[in-house]
């Protein structure tokens, strides 16, 4: 039995911009026909370059990439042909109608007549729009835009369906009903769906296969029961009242570690992540532990493993950390830019 050809299949792309800022460092993603795929990661790892590259609307300074079996730099229009892109931004023509909108999008690919007319009507209907069908696009409440958008996207059928963020903005319950939408569409049409998103729960409930995405590259791939059931046990997690410095990490990691049910110790600033057999019997001996080196718990808590204990193990730090990170970047890089055009 032959196996199908990857949907998207994507090697080595690396990308760099303007001012030395690396966006890709050797990212690779293999996302099988009919499956959710989810790119997992903070602000600025790289998610949203990887889809411009993979929908023709950037070139990687190197590596390869196909979709759909089409190469993205030798047949970019093919590419174009065979899916359908909802982006972070929604484009949709505010003025017009939501009609108006799936109209003009159906004749962009070819659609006419009675066929169009269908076509409308059924996406409509699908994404409960069918009422607001004739009202202007900007009195659409945001999950109403999202809904259009995703429409916008499927008007020709496409083979894979890149949503980049789809639920940022909306509020939990227009979330919550974007997220059952999405389920849907991959279990009623089929689709290929790769899907990037920095929301951890996101990833968890929706994607079959995740990449976990940090500084442009995958650190780590696989289902998220899979990559959860790796770490094994508990984790307890401990906020120390002052940091250790790095001399004494070493002597403190080997004594925890060599407490009983203990298999892991990670440390991150002020916090100390361990993984145990069963957290809440390992807690007295960890506490006992460091105080008995002089080394202060503010707070300790126990849970099951979670993708945020995942993107630790792989990632080196706490998925919160990485999205703060970029968020401060992003807010220099903001108030340079605003500075150099007062200047100017």
């Amino acid at each position: 039995m032959n196996t199908p050809a990857p949907a998207v299949e994507a090697r080595q792309l690396i990308k760099t911009y303007p001012g030395d800022v690396t966006a890709l460092s050797g990212m690779d993603v293999t996302v099988e026909p009919g499956t959710v795929f989810g790119l997992l990661g903070p602000n600025g790892a790289g998610k949203s370059t990887t889809v411009k590259i993979l929908t023709t609307l950037a070139r990687p300074d190197s590596g390869t990439a196909t979709v759909a079996g089409h190469d993205v730099l030798r047949h970019p229009d093919r590419v174009r042909r065979a899916i359908g892109v909802v982006a972070q931004k929604s484009g949709a023509d505010p003025v017009a109608t939501g009609r108006e909108n799936l109209q003009l999008q159906g004749r962009l690919y070819g659609l006419r007549g009675a066929a169009l007319r269908r076509r409308v009507d059924e996406l409509l209907a699908r994404f409960h729009l069918a009422d607001a069908a004739g009202r202007q696009v900007k009195g659409y409440s945001g999950g109403m835009q999202r809904r259009l958008d995703v429409a916008l996207g499927l008007v020709h059928r496409p083979e894979v369906l890149f949503l980049d963020e789809p639920t940022t903005g909306l509020d939990p319950e227009a979330r919550t009903a974007m997220w059952d939408e999405i389920t849907r569409l991959a279990g009623d049409e089929g689709l290929t769906i790769l899907l990037t998103t920095h929301y951890l729960e996101e990833a968890d409930r929706l994607a079959e296969r995740i990449a976990i995405v940090d500084r442009g590259r995958v650190v780590v791939e696989g289902t998220p029961d899979a990559l959860k059931g790796e770490l094994r046990g508990d984790a307890v997690h401990m906020e120390l009242r002052e940091a250790v410095g790095d001399s004494g990490r070493t002597s403190l990691k080997d004594s925890l570690s060599a407490l009983p049910g203990v298999h892991e110790v990670l440390f991150d600033g002020r916090r100390i992540s361990v993984r145990a057999e069963d957290g809440a019997a390992a807690v007295p001996a960890l506490l006992g532990a460091l105080e008995r080196v002089g080394v202060g718990v503010a707070a300790a808590t126990v849970a099951r493993p979670s993708l945020d204990d995942v993107y630790l193990r792989y990632a080196g730090r706490r998925y919160a950390d990485a999205e703060a990170a970029a968020d401060s970047a992003e807010s220099t890089e903001s108030t340079e830019n605003l500075a150099l055009a007062g200047g100017a």
